[in-house]
C-alpha cells in the first residue's frame, strides 16, 4: 500500500502558505465568535468607531499615499472618487459601525418553530456562516463594513483589498483590531491580507477547507473570475447596468430629479444609473426636459435617433452602450415604445441589479416590479437607493444579483445560515 502524499510547506507557494495561516486562524476565531455575546460584539465595533474618529489624520495620511499612487498610475474620474476618503466619509464609517452595532443580533434568532402531531417540537434558528473571505477594489470603507457585518453576524473574516486602496484599508483594519483587543474578542477575527499580490486571489478561491464563502465586491472582470475559478461557494455581486424608464404619466420635475441624482449623485457607485428610457408619449413632455438637465450637469449622452434629433449634442449610441457600466458621468438613453418595450430592453441588456420606473400608473409599476427580475425594483425613487445603509442594514458588503441564498443588499441577517433544533420526550419513529 502506498504511503499517503505529503505535502511540505515548502512545496506550497508563499500565497497558499500565507492563505493557510490566515485561514486557520479564521477557523479558530470563528469558532469563538459562534458563541461570543451581543455585548463584546457591539463593544468592538463601537470602541472601533471612536479609533476611526481619533485616528482620523492617520488615516487621511494613508489615502493620501493611495491616491497618489493611483494618480501616478493615471487612475481619474470615477475611479479616484471611488478611492478618496475625506472627513465626511470618515464619519460616515463610524456611523455604519455604529449602525451595525446598533442592529439586532441574528445569531440564535428563531426564524421559524413548530410542533408535530408525535410531539416532536421543531426550531429553525439563524447561526453564523463561519469564515468568509471578501474580495474588493478601489472602495477602502468596505474594509470596515465588511469586517463589522461579519462580525456581528458572528463570522471571522479575511479582506482582500484592491492594491489601490491598501494603505487606507491598513489604517482603517487597526481601528478593527484595537476594537476586537479591547471587546476581549480574537483579533483573527477580521483580518486583511498584507499584500497587494494578486496570486493571493487565487489561493483564497482555493481555500475551501478554510472559508465557507467568497464574496467578491468589485468590476465585472474580478466577478467573471471568481466564479470561474472558486472552488469555495460566492455570493456575486455583479455590474450595476441600472435603467431609470419613464413613463408620460409621471410628474415632470419629478422624473427630472430622479433621473439626475440616480445618474450623477456619485457616478461611480454600483447603485448609478446607466440607461435612461423613456416613452414614446413622453417624447415632447418630459425628454427634451430630462436631456437639458442631463447635459446641462456636464452628463455625456449616448442616445438613439430620436434623442440625437432633440440633443444635438449627443453621441450616437452604439449596441455596447446599452449593456456598459460607465461608473462615469455617461448615460445611455433610448425612446421605447412603452412598457413592454421597456421591460423587454431591460430585460435583454440589464444585469439583474437594479432597475426603476417613473410613473403615476400604478398598474405599471407593478407590472415592471412582477415582470422584471432584478434584485431590487424602485417605483419613483432613484437607484441610488440601492445600498444596505439605505435599507435599514447598517451597512452592505455588496448586493448580491444571484438568486441563492443571498440576494440584494448582503447585511447580517445575508451573512447567516440556520440549523434545526428538535425536542423530544422520548419519540422512536416507526
Amino acid at each position: 500500500m502506498n504511503a499517503p502524499l505529503q505535502i511540505t510547506a515548502q512545496a506550497l507557494t508563499d500565497e497558499q502558505a500565507l492563505m493557510n495561516e490566515m485561514g486557520a486562524k479564521a477557523r479558530q476565531a470563528a469558532s469563538l465568535l459562534a458563541t461570543a455575546s451581543s455585548q463584546a460584539k457591539n463593544a468592538a465595533l463601537l470602541i472601533a468607531a471612536r479609533e476611526i474618529r481619533g485616528q482620523k489624520a492617520a488615516i487621511l495620511a494613508a489615502n493620501a499615499q493611495d491616491m497618489q499612487a493611483a494618480k501616478d498610475k493615471g487612475v481619474t474620474g470615477a475611479l479616484l472618487d471611488r478611492l478618496l476618503l475625506n472627513d465626511a466619509r470618515i464619519e460616515a464609517i463610524a456611523k455604519g459601525l455604529e449602525e451595525v452595532a446598533g442592529l439586532p443580533d441574528p445569531v440564535g434568532e428563531t426564524m421559524a418553530e413548530w410542533t408535530r402531531p408525535n410531539g416532536l417540537r421543531i426550531r429553525r434558528v439563524r447561526t453564523p456562516l463561519g469564515s468568509i473571505g471578501v474580495i474588493y477594489e478601489s472602495r477602502p470603507n468596505v474594509t470596515a463594513d465588511a469586517g463589522a457585518l461579519c462580525l456581528k453576524a458572528g463570522n471571522a473574516c479575511i479582506l482582500r483589498g484592491g492594491s489601490e486602496s491598501l494603505q487606507s484599508s491598513r489604517a482603517i483594519h487597526a481601528c478593527l483590531v484595537d476594537g476586537l483587543r479591547e471587546a476581549g474578542l480574537p483579533d483573527t477575527a477580521i483580518q486583511l491580507v498584507p499584500t497587494a499580490d494578486r496570486a493571493v486571489v487565487g489561493a483564497m478561491l482555493a481555500a475551501a477547507q478554510w472559508l465557507d464563502v467568497i464574496v467578491p465586491r468589485g468590476g465585472k472582470s474580478l466577478v467573471a473570475r471568481v466564479q470561474a475559478e472558486s472552488r469555495v461557494p460566492v455570493f456575486a455581486h455583479l455590474e450595476g447596468n441600472n435603467h431609470v424608464y419613464v413613463e408620460a404619466s409621471s410628474d415632470p420635475a419629478m422624473a427630472e430629479a430622479i433621473v439626475l441624482n440616480a445618474k450623477l449623485r456619485r457616478t461611480g457607485v454600483c447603485g448609478a444609473a446607466e440607461t435612461l428610457l423613456v416613452e414614446r408619449a413622453a417624447i415632447n413632455s418630459h425628454l427634451p426636459r430630462l436631456l437639458r438637465a442631463l447635459h446641462e450637469a456636464g452628463c455625456e449622452i449616448r442616445g438613439d435617433a430620436d434623442v440625437q434629433k432633440l440633443l444635438p449634442e449627443a453621441k450616437p449610441a452604439s449596441e455596447a452602450d446599452w449593456q456598459t457600466e460607465y461608473l462615469d458621468a455617461i448615460i445611455a438613453v433610448r425612446v421605447v415604445d412603452g412598457l413592454e418595450a421597456a421591460i423587454q430592453h431591460i430585460a435583454m441588456y440589464g444585469s439583474h441589479h437594479t432597475d426603476c420606473i417613473v410613473t403615476n400608473d400604478e398598474a405599471h409599476a407593478a407590472a415592471f416590479m412582477r415582470r422584471l427580475d432584478s434584485a431590487i425594483l424602485l417605483h419613483n425613487a432613484s437607484t441610488q437607493f440601492a445600498d444596505g445603509g439605505e435599507f435599514g442594514m447598517g451597512a452592505e458588503i455588496g448586493i448580491a444579483t444571484g438568486k441563492m441564498h443571498a440576494r440584494g443588499p448582503v447585511g447580517v441577517e445575508q451573512l447567516t445560515t440556520f440549523k434545526y433544533l428538535v425536542f423530544g420526550n422520548g419519540q422512536t419513529r416507526p
